[in-house]
């Protein structure tokens, strides 16, 4: 990233104090960050901090003659290669998303054409708010980008969604957006044949929680899914990766958003819409316990058994959604009967496609993959290969299905 621009918009929330680690990673990266502050930010941490770590002035006030004088709040934006928000409070999301510029902060975000990712940090019933899932589902048709918070406990004393990410996590979705803004890596050949496309891709298991140390998980290891993804990103496409909790690097050029549980997926999945391909890859918990607020112990017998409620089937949800995407390809892993029970499912779950996999062996965390193509054309057996050139002939076999 070295040379590289980043306007950093640090908002008003207990979060803000991360932001200097955020600068620290990507000063060491060769990154030139300037930052832009609001006045509730300024409660939380000092523009001194920020402009001994950034070297620069910082930025803060609409109305300052001389900071209009030598740069203006247009300069500002146009200088750099991408804009960050982090973190971003649901207020300035809300402003941002109905175009309110009452500071510089926001009349940056109104007067911008580039790239801008916003990293959100706030209260668990404020992220869950349907307000605030509204404002991030417009910005997300405005072609904004919004890194999902993490789930923890908060310093309200709360425990959910809604903690700003680890300043690293945020280094590397940054590097992948800086990466987007230049475009895919063509191909051999400059073939880009799926560029204007989007494409959404699911990968890995989902983690539905017991209790606060304890989860419902599965083996999957997410690097099927992650292949497919940087595949696609090769060929062209804008693609969006609802990522489940892997120790997976983001694919370069790639939109990588990160979820725990099937829940979270699901809702990212619906942000992540329109697409014009799904490749739904992510081997999603079918079942959620309700989950204790402290440690179950086993003297209690709590452990015993487990109240189970059906998670959301995403997969079926898209097959059925009014914005349901031109090319929807689902993933079965079986252990027995593997083509019946697949061609079962493309019916059942109103996909185009059905990638069949076995997953008796060391599939699920191994290197290779044997899969077969299931369509209502019929079905394609393919050889057993890494699970890279899996990811290649499917990225391909996309692209010949929209040429």
């Amino acid at each position: 990233m070295t040379g590289k621009r980043i306007l950093l918009i640090i908002s008003g929330g207990i979060a803000a104090y991360k932001s200097l680690e955020l600068i620290r990673l990507l000063n060491r990266e060769g990154v030139k960050v300037r930052a832009v502050m609001t006045d509730s930010a300024k409660s939380f941490v000092t523009p001194l901090s920020v402009g001994v770590l950034t070297k620069d002035r910082v930025f803060g006030d609409m109305l300052d003659a001389t900071e209009e004088a030598e740069i203006g709040h247009i300069q500002l934006s146009r200088d750099a290669d991408l804009i960050v928000v982090c973190p971003a409070t649901a207020n300035i999301m809300a402003k941002a998303a109905a175009g309110i510029a009452d500071d510089l902060a926001t009349t940056l975000l109104l007067a911008t054409d580039k790239r801008v990712l916003f990293v959100p940090a706030m209260n668990v019933r404020m992220w869950a708010h349907p307000a605030t899932q509204r404002n991030l589902q417009r910005l997300h048709d405005d072609g904004a980008r919004i890194m999902r918070p993490d789930t923890g406990g908060m310093a309200c004393g709360e425990w959910g969604e809604g903690r700003l990410p680890k300043p690293p996590e945020i280094a590397e979705r940054i590097r992948g957006e800086l990466a987007k803004s230049e475009g895919a890596r063509p191909l051999p050949g400059g073939e880009r044949p799926l560029t204007g496309r989007r494409a959404l891709v699911t990968a890995g298991p989902t983690h539905e929680p017991i209790d606060p140390v304890r989860y419902i998980a599965n083996r999957s290891s997410g690097r099927q899914g992650f292949a497919i993804a940087e595949a696609l990103a090769g060929l062209g496409a804008d693609v969006t990766l609802v990522a489940g909790p892997v120790t997976l690097p983001a694919p370069p050029n790639v939109t990588r958003i990160d979820v725990q549980t099937a829940r979270e997926m699901h809702a990212a999945v619906e942000a992540a819409l329109p697409a014009d391909i799904a490749v739904m890859v992510a081997a999603v918990a079918d079942y959620r316990a309700e989950a204790a607020a402290q440690k179950v112990k086993k003297k209690d017998g709590g452990m015993s058994s487990l109240a189970l409620t059906e998670n959301p089937d995403i997969l079926a949800a898209l097959g059925a959604h009014s914005r349901r995407p031109e090319l929807l390809i689902g993933f079965a892993a079986e252990t027995e009967k593997i083509v019946e029970h697949a061609q079962a499912k493309l019916a059942r779950k109103g996909c185009d496609w059905i990638i069949a996999n076995d997953v008796s062996g060391d599939v699920m965390g191994g290197g290779d993959n044997r899969v077969h193509l299931i369509s209502a054309d019929g079905v394609e057996d393919w050889p057993d290969m890494s699970k890279e050139d899996v990811a290649r002939r499917l990225a391909g076999r996309i692209a010949e299905r929209f040429s």
